[in-house]
């Protein structure tokens, strides 16, 4: 561009600032208030679990599944009942697993990672897998559907299973083991 070229850029450039008003005012904000923002936060994660506990709710009522529900929202159904040992806390539980999201994709499977082995009771797994196992003996096969809270959360597992996803469990329970060995 040469020198005029680059003149007429600098006068129009002058112009639109000068046409543009500097009577903008600034916008007033609200104090937010701590406690109501606690309650809108209460509200909408109550609105969350209710329309994931829906969405389970068709899926079990789809498939005519027969499942329990405990307190913290865990669903199951022990399919095929073992003879063997009850689980207990601080055990170690020996499992062949495979889990599926709610759409029905199988995320993870023993088959493709082996048998799954945790102390129950100490953490490292979801607290549903954990709560699921303890109402099993050895041998049993039971399918448990875990409400995103008790699975992996809002993070997911950053790998295959996305945030706030509902999980469904088939698991057997291969072998109760004492800690200690």
């Amino acid at each position: 561009m040469n020198k005029h070229g680059w003149f007429r850029v600098f006068v129009l450039l002058l112009i639109v600032l000068s046409a543009c008003k500097s009577d903008i005012k600034p916008v007033k904000t609200k104090e937010i208030d701590p406690a109501e923002l606690q309650e809108t936060l209460l509200e909408v994660n109550k609105q969350i679990v209710k329309t994931e506990d829906e969405q389970i709710s068709d899926l079990v009522a789809r498939y005519k599944w027969d499942m329990h529900e405990t307190g913290t929202g865990l669903r199951y159904l022990i399919y095929h009942k073992g003879k063997g040992l009850l689980a207990k806390k601080d055990k170690i539980a020996r499992i062949n697993f495979e889990i599926r999201l709610i759409t029905g994709e199988i995320v993870y499977s023993s088959k493709e990672s082996g048998v799954k082995e945790f102390k129950i009771g100490s953490g490292g797994v979801e607290s549903g897998l954990e709560e699921g196992i303890l109402l099993l003996r050895v041998g049993d096969k039971a399918k448990l559907i875990m409400p995103s809270h008790l699975a992996y959360g809002l993070i997911g597992d950053q790998d295959r299973i996305p945030s706030k996803s509902t999980l469904i469990y088939d698991v057997e329970l291969l072998e109760i083991k004492d800690s200690r060995k």
